[in-house]
């Protein structure tokens, strides 16, 4: 094993698993939490875990890794372990990655490609997350490898079965993951007019289909044993997903355009600047010329630049699927993370001065190691909540919002907490007037994320506007005391990003105290401002 091998596993295995405690303690993805309840619902008598929004292929997987250890059955074990398998997918995805990009380009493209990709901030999160990202970039990368393999071996049934193992645990994980056949649908299409045994890859097709829809019930069986739970959990996420239903925590996509979003507020956070910039360079030269001309040198022999329009096009097809829904959540883009650091290397690569490439590279690197800042300082809830216990007087009043996972784990028993729940306000008239004797009753008031002031804006929102508009300039007869905020997005600013980034692992935490007191009139008035 080459020195450089061994220092991309290091790598790897340190950012991937360093930090997997995170939270001090509590536990704040709301996802993360649906999938630990799910794990704590089953027994070995009943498997069922009740729970359809995700597939039961990783809560099995953690319930039995769980069990077979010996940890106990705590909230927080279960919750480690969950973070440990998305940790281990995040690792196992950059051997797949790095595997990717040699066998189009060379191993100098392949290693530039492969240390941005492990230090690509969003893909450091995500495997610190116990949710299903990790293991769908794991299942993409795993197809693209499978389909170029079929690229060289039209006929070979063992990949075709491997891929449909592989897409059948990524739909027992998360049913979206159907998309991920593309790659060895097109690569067959490919083959069926390129080989003269065309019955033959039909024939192979079929099979990868069936085999494909076996391992998803094989690996998610109670999505077929309550089926009815199931389609109807489906049914829920596809009119959230498609904006048919409209529920509380999408108000930030009102009004949204799509892929401009993701590339103006996903994008350019969860990647840093240097490699979202380089790899839109990158793709800027790829559409300028034809892409076996513009990186042709690079390419080892022809089919390697076959190899390159499937990851390509896959990756392509991928964005304008999702990239044109409703919701724009940044974990519906993280399988195509991958792409950009891909990108951006064919551009460095092509730099003659070793010294420019280092530089470059060092300066792509360096987000993600102010990222990791986020793994070596305290919660920044933890924080907040230890000032103002310490600093706010005992019985205080504090007027908060509702709607959060979890609260800033203040102490209850020493400040007098009320959480309000800003997204019914606008279509409850009862609702203002509790408003308005809630703001008139409290001495603080904390504001724990962007999530309602930075979505619940507009004409839809009047009420809450007025309320964050007048809290923000001092009219309300607040003041701002003290602001918690973790900065772990280089040369940008991480509120402006898709709030998922950064409300479930280091929101802005803002606290204000009451400076003048106004009347009941007052306060109804600027509401209704």
């Amino acid at each position: 094993m080459s020195f450089s091998s061994v220092v991309l596993i290091l790598l790897t295995l340190f950012t991937r698993f360093f930090g997997l405690n995170w939270g001090g303690g509590f536990f704040f993805n709301p996802d993360e939490n649906n999938m630990v309840q799910a794990i704590m619902r089953m027994s070995p008598g009943n498997l069922n875990p009740h729970f359809f929004a995700y597939g039961q292929f990783p809560l099995y997987l953690s319930y039995f890794t769980r069990n077979l250890l010996g940890f106990d059955h705590s909230y927080e074990a279960t919750t480690y372990v969950l973070r440990f398998w998305s940790a281990m997918f995040s690792s196992i995805s950059v051997l797949f990655f790095y595997i990717i990009v040699k066998k189009i380009f060379n191993s100098k493209v392949a290693l530039y490609a492969t240390l941005l990709y492990i230090f690509t901030p969003g893909l450091i999160q995500l495997s610190h997350f116990g949710t299903t990202e990790s293991l769908l970039i794991l299942v993409f990368l795993a197809n693209i490898y499978l389909s170029l393999h079929l690229v060289e071996r039209p006929l070979d049934f063992k990949t075709y079965l491997l891929s449909s193992v592989t897409i059948g645990i990524g739909m027992a994980s998360k049913l979206s993951s159907l998309i991920f056949t593309f790659p060895v649908l097109l690569v067959s299409l490919f083959n069926l007019l390129k080989q003269p045994q065309k019955l033959r890859i039909l024939f192979l097709v079929f099979y990868f289909l069936l085999f494909t829809l076996i391992f998803f019930i094989i690996f998610s069986p109670y999505n077929l044993v309550e089926n009815k739970d199931f389609l109807s959990a489906l049914r829920y996420e596809t009119e959230v997903a498609t904006g048919k239903m409209h529920v509380f925590y999408t108000n930030q996509f009102t009004n949204t355009l799509p892929y401009i979003f993701q590339l103006t507020h996903i994008f350019p956070h969860v990647l840093g600047l240097p490699i979202f910039i380089f790899s839109v360079i990158g793709m800027l030269n790829i559409i300028h010329k034809p892409a076996c001309r513009q990186a042709g040198h690079n390419f080892i022999n022809h089919k390697s630049k076959v190899f390159f329009i499937i990851v390509l096009s896959s990756c392509l097809i991928y964005f304008l699927y999702f990239g044109q829904l409703y919701v724009k959540w940044t974990r519906f883009m993280s399988p195509i993370f991958f792409i950009f650091p891909f990108l951006a290397s064919i551009c460095i690569a092509k730099i003659d001065s070793k010294l420019i490439r280092t530089l470059i590279i060092f300066a792509s690197i360096v987000p993600a190691l102010y990222f990791l800042r986020l793994y070596t300082n305290p919660d920044i809830r933890v924080t907040a909540s230890e000032w103002m216990n310490a600093n706010i007087p005992i019985n205080s009043k504090v007027f908060s919002e509702g709607g959060n996972v979890i609260d800033i784990p203040l102490d209850g028993g020493k400040l007098d907490i009320t959480n309000f729940d800003f997204y019914s306000l606008e279509n409850n008239p009862q609702s203002k007037k509790e408003l308005i004797n809630k703001i008139s009753e409290a001495e603080y008031i904390l504001i724990p994320s962007r999530r309602v002031f930075m979505n619940q804006v507009g004409p839809s929102f009047s009420s809450s506007h007025s309320y964050y508009q007048a809290l923000f300039n001092g009219s309300l007869g607040f003041e701002q005391l003290q602001s918690f905020q973790l900065k772990t997005d280089l040369f940008l600013n991480q509120e402006m990003a898709e709030e998922t980034w950064t409300v479930f692992d280091r929101p802005t935490i803002r606290v204000y105290k009451k400076v003048n007191n106004l009347s009941l009139e007052d306060y109804e008035k600027l509401l209704n401002h």
